[in-house]
């Protein structure tokens, strides 16, 4: 789709599970002359669908969608698409989750509570081929690189403790021995910081690196 003037208007899909935001968004980029709405989902199997589809020149990913992570869906796209540029939008700022999508090659980031005032410039930023982290992720990101982000193996310890596994227990749901559930708690301590593993689980659930 063209602009009057024969400028191709950046096509922009809007993927959020909440109507109302995902109606303002639409609503806002729609008003632009140079900006059209390439598609909308819901969800994070609507998001793939829809991107396959529409191949958009921007796209606006939540990162909280029902059926997925929206980091997950963003790398299945990119798996798709190398070259998709995908915003991704949060209310939060746990850095294990934006550092994640850092590394799958996210575009950038908006903060829901500033979208009003950062969108457009952002879609306009990302569609030039530059990179938007706002300072307060910036900031969040910056306090933990000297903090060791966990292993694979070290977040899925962290999980089982937090749902009151015994690390006997642990040992046979991960299928290891024991004393390796130890060794890893050990450095799961030392990488969070932590003063045990209650203290561990709640740091890793602020900070995105598990869930409950």
């Amino acid at each position: 789709m063209t602009h009057p003037n024969g400028v191709a208007r950046i096509r922009v899909l809007v993927a959020d599970d909440h109507p109302m935001m995902r109606e303002g968004l639409a609503q806002a980029i729609a008003s632009q002359p140079d900006m059209c709405v390439a598609g909308e989902a819901a969800t994070g199997a609507e998001a793939l669908a829809a991107h396959a589809e529409a191949r958009p020149d921007v796209t606006l990913m939540d990162i909280s969608l029902p059926d997925m992570c929206g980091v997950s869906a963003m790398l299945e796209i990119r798996r798709a698409c190398p070259t998709a540029r995908i915003i991704m939008l949060t209310t939060f700022r746990r850095d294990a989750q934006i550092r994640r999508a850092v590394q799958g090659g996210a575009a950038g980031f908006l903060l829901k509570s500033s979208v009003r005032s950062d969108l457009l410039e952002a879609i306009r930023a990302v569609h030039a081929g530059q990179r938007r982290i706002p300072a307060e992720i910036a900031l969040e990101l910056a306090q933990h690189l000297n903090h060791g982000s966990l292993s694979e193996r070290e977040a899925q310890v962290l999980q089982c403790a937090a749902c009151g596994n015994s690390n006997k227990r642990i040992a046979v749901v991960l299928a290891i021995s024991e004393e390796t559930v130890k060794a890893h708690m050990r450095t799961i301590l030392s990488k969070l910081d932590a003063n045990d593993r209650t203290h561990a689980v709640a740091i890793a659930i602020r900070r995105g690196i598990i869930s409950l």
